[in-house]
């Protein structure tokens, strides 16, 4: 069976990312000042030049649509309502990891079709590796700038399963975890957005997400994942959606490769 080629749209949205990613290494590499945002979280130099350079590229695509960006104006509710396509963006996503210089930091950059992601790019500037995915289509990964891309597919979940979790948020959820899937784990600490990417190419098995996100954390990623053969599905087992309400947070949720598994059947057996 033909593969289908990666198109020119998730190409052009990669090299935006690509560009970004460069601004923020810039940043990076020097020493740089942690400012704090009216909700607490840390913003630095490097948040705002990506920021820069992902809205002039989008503003360049052939399609003029509205940008909704962690690090821009959020447009209103009554708005956004109106909105059918628009970009989700993080420019930074793990600024926690950022400021750690652990380098388990990822740009972000999600289409949103109705309340869905049908297109998504997240890339891990350190690194150079780059995921991405339309609806429809394959999931991808290059490893580096000028890499082949090369597909990728979630696997059957593994006994004991692999569960990456976040290094900056602890093991909040262990109990419902063990609910889910019995006592023995192995537990994959990760940053950021890379934690979707790690199931989308069969490297774990597991995302448990319980607290704050906001949709710019999990559009693009969730894009990649669903494309690799995965999904991510609220507490109650719903597919996760976008642009639905007032409030850009999300619910707490749960991101899983094998889709073979009833997952809304344990998630209601389980006490969520």
């Amino acid at each position: 069976m033909s593969m289908a080629p990666v198109s020119p749209l998730l190409r052009q949205v990669a090299a935006i990312a690509r560009d970004a990613a460069a601004a923020i290494l810039v940043v990076y590499e020097q020493d740089f000042a942690v400012q704090r945002k009216e909700d607490h979280s840390p913003v630095t130099d490097a948040d705002l030049a990506a920021q820069h350079v992902i809205m002039a590229g989008l503003e360049a695509l052939d399609e003029q649509l509205p940008v909704l960006s962690e690090e821009s104006r959020i447009a209103s509710w009554k708005e956004r309502q109106a909105w059918s396509r628009y970009w989700l963006v993080d420019p930074l996503d793990g600024t926690r990891e950022f400021v750690k210089r652990n380098g388990e930091f990822t740009v972000n950059i999600a289409l949103i079709d109705g309340d869905e992601p049908v297109l998504g790019v997240v890339l891990a500037p350190v690194t150079g590796d780059l995921y991405a995915a339309e609806r429809g289509g394959r999931a991808w990964r290059q490893e580096h700038a000028g890499a082949e891309w090369q597909p990728i597919a979630t696997r059957a979940i593994t006994q004991p399963p692999v569960v990456a979790g976040s290094r900056s948020y602890g093991g909040h959820g262990a109990a419902l975890l063990r609910e889910l899937l019995g006592d023995e784990v192995v537990e994959t600490p990760m940053g950021s957005s890379l934690k979707f990417c790690l199931l989308a190419r069969g490297a774990a098995d597991v995302y448990l997400r319980r607290g704050a996100t906001s949709e710019w954390d999990t559009a693009a990623a969730q894009c990649v994942l669903e494309a690799a053969g995965g999904a991510v599905l609220d507490l109650t087992g719903a597919r996760l959606r976008y642009n639905r309400k007032d409030s850009l947070l999300n619910p707490e949720f749960i991101a899983v490769g094998d889709t073979a598994i009833d997952w809304t059947a344990r998630l209601r057996a389980a006490d969520v």
